[in-house]
């Protein structure tokens, strides 16, 4: 297993057990044996003692391949005492203050364990409301979720990380206004991601320069009107300001939910990639495209048999995550364990398309998007139909459209694209399908105070190979962290390094629409804008993300928040530049 100092400086910080003093008592080999023998111990529940060691081995070997990771709450907790594996929840929050305050005290024993949680608020009576049993005003959701997010400030997840959360309201709530300015206050709601719910009807009212109803959740009542046009802009101005809100397309979603009678979903886990419906949780896992090339005759390609291999593996791993995970609450466990709801992802994307001469911004890629999760999505239905004839169908399979179809599966859901954040960093890969944000950057608030410098590996071994590393190409690329100005390269190399924000919105939008084509949960994207974007490219960019068929979408113009997570640019760091043009992906070998 080789690691790069920066998975090292990840894995000692946040995975690796501790005692108690503080000091190491786990490698990261011993972390994944750990993970490997608790997730195969499900095997005795289903009377499979012959394969207890099989699958542990196998787990063992597919992790210290990187392969694959799980999310990070089970590379964390799993054969701890802990034993909380999920990463993803949603809690109801209902309209009285036994609900509310019910669902503050829940928030606070899932994110303690690790989890992140989402919430919809589009139930609590608007500012104003007469409160009967009182006589006195409600203050509104905007107001109660404040409370929520003292609360998370308060909280590290697992001891390892501060919490997150999602909040989401509908866009007819009577206080859709003040959610959707809500955040370009300083400090306000920080540990929250805000989504408006948009519906279908607000679309329909958008587009034909309409005025749409607003309904008090409490009473069912219409309480008003207002400009489709008018919201939607305030939406684009705020996002275009602070990053928030976000949408979230609340039909989309709903219309392609395999498990509709059992109610509407109305949020998502903090990152946006997981519907669910109240107490869901979810768990995921990400395999690593860039581990599955090979070469020919010359030629990188991708190894669809490895991939083909390797599938089935991670959905019987995620399936018996479920069934030796700790559940925080009762609810959870029940309505995850009568689901069994799985999301697997890929990280690596951007990589693959450098190592295959393919640039982010071309129809080449958005093909290669669906080529590759069209394969995935067929190859882990398939495992988890397979997986049904050990173990049979998820509990409430009889209510579910998969019933209808008459096709017998293992999990509710199979698919789900996670932002990989950490995760990517132990692969030594790019980050989910996220283009590289840059040659070189600075990556802050991943592991509290650290920073992390970051060049990147395949351009490194590029100039290596060619000759071309100088200390002016370098100085460039340290000073604003892409090619486009750099003269002396060919272009056909600037487009294959080309970075995030130089990428057009719209290829952004049609590599996540392409990959939400074949995902049955949802799509984690980040699009950035450069800082000159303006308030009509937000717009068009959401109306774009509608039109394609997402179930949601985050904007990130750079630089409209104080502190961001990636840093265009090194040039304030020492170095020694002979480091750069020598970087190896893989620096330290355990």
């Amino acid at each position: 297993m080789e690691l790069s100092k920066n998975a090292i400086k990840v894995i000692e910080s946040r995975y690796l057990r501790r005692d108690n003093e503080r000091r190491l008592i786990e490698t990261p080999e011993e972390l994944f044996r750990r993970v490997a023998n608790s997730i195969a111990k499900a095997e005795l529940l289903f009377d499979n003692k012959e394969g207890l060691s099989y699958w542990e081995e196998e787990y063992f070997r597919i992790l210290t391949s990187l392969d694959f990771l799980p999310n990070s709450p089970t590379l964390m907790n799993a054969g701890t005492p802990l034993g909380q594996l999920s990463a993803c929840f949603v809690l109801p929050v209902d309209d009285t203050i036994e609900d509310i305050f019910g669902a503050v005290k829940d928030m606070a024993i899932v994110q303690k364990t690790g989890g992140g949680t989402g919430f919809s608020f589009s139930r609590l009576r608007p500012k104003a409301s007469v409160v009967s049993s009182t006589g006195g005003e409600s203050s509104g959701p905007v107001s109660f979720m404040k409370i929520f997010d003292c609360a998370t400030e308060n909280i590290k997840q697992g001891g390892k990380r501060r919490g997150a959360n999602m909040g989401v309201l509908r866009v007819d709530h009577p206080d859709i206004m003040e959610f959707i300015t809500s955040k370009l206050e300083d400090g306000v709601l920080r540990n929250f991601n805000l989504s408006v719910g948009i519906t279908d009807t607000f679309m329909d009212a958008l587009k034909h320069d309409e005025e749409y109803e607003l309904v008090n959740p409490s009473t069912k009542k219409v309480s008003g009107k207002l400009k489709a046009k008018y919201v939607f802009d305030t939406i684009s101005e705020s996002a275009w300001s602070c990053g928030d809100p976000g949408l979230l397309f609340l039909d989309a979603i709903n219309k392609k939910h395999p498990l509709r009678e059992l109610g509407e979903i109305e949020v998502t886990n903090p990152c946006g990639e997981l519907p669910l419906l109240p107490f869901e949780s979810c768990n995921l896992a990400s395999i690593n495209l860039s581990n599955m090339l090979y070469e020919d005759g010359g030629e990188v390609k991708i190894n669809w048999e490895k991939i083909k291999e390797t599938l089935p593996k991670v959905i019987r791993f995620l399936d018996n995550v479920i069934e030796v995970n700790n559940f925080p609450l009762g609810q959870i466990e029940e309505i995850t364990k009568n689901n069994r709801k799985i999301g697997l992802g890929v990280m690596g994307f951007s990589d693959v398309l450098i190592e295959l001469g393919i640039s982010y911004a071309s129809m080449e890629a958005i093909n290669l998007a669906e080529r590759v999760m069209s394969f995935i999505y067929k190859e882990a239905t398939m495992a988890s139909m397979k997986l049904t004839e050990e173990r049979g169908t998820f509990p409430n399979w009889e209510k579910s459209a998969h019933s209808e179809e008459g096709k017998k599966i293992r999990n509710a859901t199979v698919t789900s694209i996670a932002p990989t954040g950490t995760i990517s960093i132990i692969a030594g890969t790019s980050s989910s399908i996220e283009p590289i944000y840059a040659i070189a950057f600075r990556r802050s608030h991943t592991l509290e105070d650290t920073e992390f410098i970051e060049f990147n590996p395949l351009f490194s071994k590029y100039i290596q190979k060619t000759g071309l590393s100088n200390d002016e190409l370098i100085d460039n690329l340290l000073k604003v962290g892409n090619l486009k100005n750099v003269e002396g390269l060919p272009e056909e190399i600037k487009k294959i390094f080309v970075t995030a924000l130089e990428i057009p919105y719209e290829q952004h939008i049609r590599i996540q629409a392409a990959f939400q084509k074949y995902v049955d949960n949802s799509v984690s994207k980040t699009i950035n804008i450069p800082e000159d974007s303006r308030v009509e490219d937000v717009r068009k960019a959401y109306l774009l993300s509608y039109e394609l068929g997402c179930k949601g979408i985050t904007i990130f113009r750079q630089g409209s928040k104080k502190e961001q997570v990636l840093e265009l640019g090194i040039d304030e760091e020492p170095f020694e530049k002979e480091h750069f043009s020598k970087c190896d992906p893989h620096a330290c070998k355990l």
